[in-house]
């Protein structure tokens, strides 16, 4: 399948942006991605919404859905994808200039929340006038997310689809991201306000990170030396290191550590009694998948998801690639979004 032909654009607000927990973001600024036309009624809309280090060209990174007659139809549905607050992809973040020093924000980027993120998608959506969305979408982060923008939305949005997300951040994933934090403040450069700032520490943070997004299975099958009296330079090794050269030329040490910081405050409850009361208010027919090898996420959370949202369905895929699945298992992923909802 061809790539699909997309525009790539940004969204200036006029006013300040204004976080839930009293910062202020002065000049704000959306990157996003769309593809296909919006109709005259302003409701074809898919709003796709990406994982942590991800950007708004979903079609680079979800490709496997993209086609003629495909979920994502770029002939029938006005398909969008922004960019999240923090990364350094184009909208607003740590690489942003300080208005009131002239120069990079670095760690003193505003505190935000994935509450914010989804109130700046929202921006977003109401700069294009849409009345509905037709589906909403994201795995990992990006189903954090989605969350927030159904319950803000609740009747405008048709279809909701989630993938190996949770209601709110668990102290498992709180610790793996506190072990990534610790990382990045071991190289003492994370404090400049330089671009290069940090890439060691952000090279140490990818090492922590993956082995929790596969599975021991996926290692042992694609990693395993043949060599029977091999005593160093493991494939395993060799592996972690090339992903770990390979994030810091395209990711940015002040971005990340402030998604992670972000990504902590995912709570559906927060302000709001319960979870399950918020959740109960999201009424878009829903789709949560779960991946049976998903260590980082694991399934118990998107059944509890599945529960207390009222037109909700579980679904499971079984996969050797744990919380990575998301993005690998296309096939699987299209079926079961098929068998359930109608778009």
């Amino acid at each position: 399948m061809t790539r699909a032909a997309y525009q790539y654009s940004f969204y200036e607000l006029e006013a300040p942006f204004q976080l839930e927990q009293g910062g202020v973001i002065e000049k704000p600024v959306i990157a996003y991605h769309t593809y296909g036309i919006l109709n005259a009624a302003r409701d074809n809309v898919i709003f796709i919404c990406h994982a942590l280090t991800a950007n708004s060209d979903v079609d680079d990174w979800w490709h496997g859905l993209f086609g003629k007659g495909d979920i994502f139809d770029w002939d029938k549905y006005f398909i969008i994808c922004a960019n999240n607050l923090g990364s350094p992809y184009g909208t607003s973040s740590p690489k942003q200039i300080d208005p009131s020093t002239n120069e990079r924000y670095g760690l003193d980027f505003p505190f935000y929340t994935i509450r914010d993120t989804a109130e700046l998608h929202l921006k977003l959506l109401e700069h294009f006038g849409v009345s509905r969305i037709r589906l909403l979408i994201g795995g990992s982060c990006g189903g954090n997310i989605c969350q927030e923008i159904a319950y803000q939305w609740k009747e405008k949005v048709d279809n909701l689809v989630l993938l190996c997300c949770s209601a709110r951040e668990t102290p498992w994933v709180i610790a793996i991201h506190e072990s990534q934090r610790i990382a990045l403040r071991s190289d003492p450069s994370i404090n400049d306000k330089s671009e290069d700032a940090g890439q060691r520490g952000l090279k140490a943070c990818r090492a922590v990170a993956l082995p929790f997004y596969r599975t021991h299975s996926s290692f042992k099958i694609r990693q395993q030396d043949h060599e029977m009296d091999r005593l160093q330079d493991f494939r395993a090794s060799s592996y972690i290191e090339y992903q770990g050269e390979k994030f810091i030329k395209r990711f940015d040490a002040h971005c990340y550590y402030s998604l992670l910081n972000a990504l902590d405050t995912h709570n559906m409850g927060r302000g709001r009694e319960s979870i399950e009361l918020a959740l109960s208010e999201i009424t878009a027919k829903t789709v949560v998948i779960g991946f049976d090898s998903d260590i980082l996420i694991p399934k118990i959370e998107q059944q509890f998801l599945a529960k207390h949202i009222p037109q909700a369905e579980y679904v499971e895929i079984k996969t050797l690639f744990g919380h990575d699945a998301f993005l690998i298992e296309t096939d699987d992923i299209r079926k079961r979004i098929r068998e359930h909802i109608h778009i």
